[in-house]
Formats: C-alpha cells, structure tokens, sequence
C-alpha cells in the first residue's frame, strides 16, 4: 500500500464533516455532507477501478472478485459532531505518529483501510471464490439504520463478514441499546431553560441552566470531558456537573432532586436500581448524553448499554419505577437488543488467526457495550481497528490513531478478507 496516497485520500475525506440528518432531502436521504462522502469514496472506487453500486443515495457499496455468495464488509461514513475545543484540526491533521480527526477511527480511517485493502487483492489479481462487498453506511451514528434496512430489504445479504468500527482482536457480542427520554413539566421545575449535550451517545461534554432565582435569572454553565457513551467511566458528565452546581445553589427543582438521587455521577445504573450485570458483558452502563428544553418541556436522554442476559423490560421497569415520584415520564426511543455469537466458531477463529499473525498479541475475543453495524446484518461481527490497550477516543475531542495501527489495519483487513472470500464452506 501507498501509505501517502492513503493518508491523502483519508484526510479529503475526513474534512467532509458527514454528520447525518442535518438537512435530508429526497436526492440526498441522510442529508448533504454524508452525501458528498459517499460521492467522494464512490470516485476513489472508480480511480481504482472497482466496481460501485449506488442505489439513489439510500445505499451504496464497492465489490471486488466472482462467486455466488458475498463476503461483506459493513463501514459508515457518517460521524458525530466535533464540538468545540480540539486542539487538532477535527478535519484530519497528522501530528508526529498519530492521525487526529473526526472519523480517524469511528468510522472513516478503518472504512478506507478496508477500501485499499480490497484494491491490493484486485490489483494483486488474488483469487476469491466469493465476492467480497464494501457497503458505506451513512446514517450509523443516528441509531436509525434506515440505509442498513434498505439494503436488507433490497439487496443480496453477505454470508458473513465484519465492520471495521470496534477492537481487535474481534467482538464477539454486543450489549443491548437502549435511549430513553424522560420528559418533566417546565412549569414548575424552577427553572427556566436547559441545554447541554452534542448526542446522546457521548459523554456532553457541556451543560447550561437558567435558575429561575428570586434575584432573577442565574446561568450556569459547566464544562466536562466527553466519551463514548458505552464507556461513560472515561469522561466527565457535563450534565452531572451542572446537576450538581443547580444543587449546591439550592435550586428548588424536582429535575436536580431526581437526577442527585438517581443518577448524580453513577454510570452504572445503580442508583436507578437498574445496575445488572453478568458473566459474559459485564456491568450496564448509563449515561446522561442529552439535556434540553422542547416547548414547555425538560427532556434528558439516556443511553443505557445493557447486559446481554438482560431484558429491556428490566431496565424500563426500574427506571419508570424511579422516575414516577418526580412527575417524570419515560420514552422509549430505541431498543437494539444485544447480539451475542459462537467465538470459536469458523469466522471469528479465522479473524484471531490473521490477527495474531499479524501482530504476536494472542489477546482473546471480547464483548463491548458499542453498538456497531454487526447488529444490522446475521453473520456480520465486528473487527478493529483499535489494538487492545490502546486509548479510545471516538466520540472524543482529538480523536486520533496511531499511524502504524491504522496501516496494521489494512494489512490485516487483506489478509482476511482473501480467507473468509475462501473459505471452503460456509459456517
């Protein structure tokens, strides 16, 4: 591989600041900016020469080699907000031995790794028994997958394949997702107008309030360190400071009352009386990722990630149970239940094999609390890219990736690639 002519291509796309669902219209379904990153890698595929499709903008994808059954490779293009204060540019910027940016590594860097990574095997005239298909997603970061259902509702499905969105070694499991928003009255709630948060699925990395005082009007505003929302340990709640600071200025609002009660710094959901856990994923997880107000409502959304052995049922339970003396109503606003596979089975030992050729880490297969495109499709598990150990930054300011495990990547996506195209049956 060019690693020059890779870094190039990846950081043009990298300065389209994709975030979906801004401005959709019937030419472009997830909105301008994913549009003109799909029109971007579709013209990279075509200076490759590999083929394309592209079904109206609801979905595209890139394929390589012959045969019956397909190979898929699930990548997206969209990425969530930058925010403020990076100290790089969120557009692509190398700096010494790291790629900083917005889609380094969620999803754009292991997306194109993929992508070149698939031209090696074409240009190196490799033999595959089955095709092999690069599908670009550009509403992943939404939750609402509508490009992954159309495609299943239209297209051909692979018989197994990966995303490149998650870890290696590989991802075996997945916990369940679940956003919820809780709705509370403003009349009464002693304030006067609430913000914070960039999406639900980050750690908000800023919150404001206007206290509604007997001096007037009082904002408060806090600021905090973001992470993924399945990760919330890592970051720092804006919104949990802000509950905190109303707290201590003795704000009069049952919205402070409740979140002190049964949220505060918690990210486990013990407070709630929802903190599961189990053997095979570990601990949920809570994080309150949106703060706002809507007409004459105060709404707070959570993302939860729950165990693999637990009902969505549970969790709603305990929190309707928590959230009912307040006055607060809950909204179910999406449930993916969990996804849980055979890691020894035939596809995940073939990604280890290749993995730990690759790099002499013989780390074993985990469980994660991201939800990634493997729940969109059967057979579909997730791949990398990020090497175990190594600082997560998606959803961060300044999310990077190491140089030398992005190019790691691609050699280890083409070596995969090439043996799940040639599996002698199908698992």
């Amino acid at each position: 591989m060019d690693r020059e002519e890779f870094l190039r291509d990846l950081r043009g796309l990298m300065a389209i600041e994709s975030v979906a669902m801004l401005d959709p219209d019937e030419a472009h379904p997830y909105g301008s900016a994913p549009a003109a990153a799909l029109d971007y890698v579709l013209a990279l595929c075509e200076r490759f020469g590999i083929r394309t499709e592209n079904r109206g903008g609801k979905v595209a994808w890139a394929e390589i080699g012959q045969g019956e059954e397909i190979v898929g490779i699930l990548g997206h293009l969209d990425v969530v907000p930058a925010g403020d204060g990076w100290q790089h540019d969120p557009r692509g910027e190398i700096c010494g031995d790291r790629l900083y940016g917005r889609g380094a590594v969620d999803d754009k860097g292991p997306t194109l790794a993929a992508l070149y990574a698939m031209k090696e095997l074409q240009d190196a005239g490799a033999p595959l028994k089955r095709r092999v298909r690069l599908v670009f997603g550009q509403s992943e970061e939404t939750g609402g997958w509508d490009d992954m259902e159309y495609y299943k509702s239209h297209e051909q499905l692979p018989v197994f394949g990966f995303t490149p969105d998650a870890d290696f070694p590989a991802i075996y499991g997945e916990k369940g997702i679940l956003n919820y928003e809780l709705r509370l009255p403003l009349a009464g709630s002693g304030l006067l107008q609430v913000s914070g948060g960039d999406a639900s699925n980050m750690v908000p990395s800023w919150a404001e309030a206007v206290l509604d005082s007997a001096e007037g009007p009082v904002t408060l505003h806090t600021e905090g360190r973001s992470a993924h929302a399945s990760t919330p340990e890592k970051g720092l709640n804006a919104i949990s400071l802000l509950m905190e600071r109303l707290a201590d200025e003795g704000a009069d609002s049952p919205l402070v009352r409740f979140y002190q009660e049964h949220i505060g710094f918690d990210s486990t959901g013990g407070k709630m009386g929802c903190g599961f856990a189990d053997a095979q994923s570990g601990p949920l997880t809570l994080n309150a990722g949106l703060l706002r107000t809507e007409g004459d409502q105060i709404v707070l959304t959570l993302d939860i990630r729950s165990p693999v052995t637990t009902a969505e049922a549970q969790v709603r339970a305990a929190i309707e149970a928590a959230c009912a003396p307040y006055g607060m109503e809950l909204q179910c606003r999406e449930a993916m239940e969990p996804i849980y596979m055979d890691k020894d089975g035939q596809v995940i030992q073939t990604m280890l094999e290749v993995y730990r050729q690759v790099t002499g880490d013989h780390s074993e297969p985990t469980v994660i609390g991201g939800g990634t495109y493997a729940r969109a499709m059967p057979g579909i598990v997730a791949f990398g890219p990020m090497q175990p150990g190594r600082e997560c930054t998606e959803h961060q300011k300044d999310e990077y990736i190491l140089l030398e495990d992005l190019f790691q990547a691609e050699e280890i996506y083409r070596m995969t690639i090439e043996k799940l195209a040639n599996l002698e049956a199908t698992p």
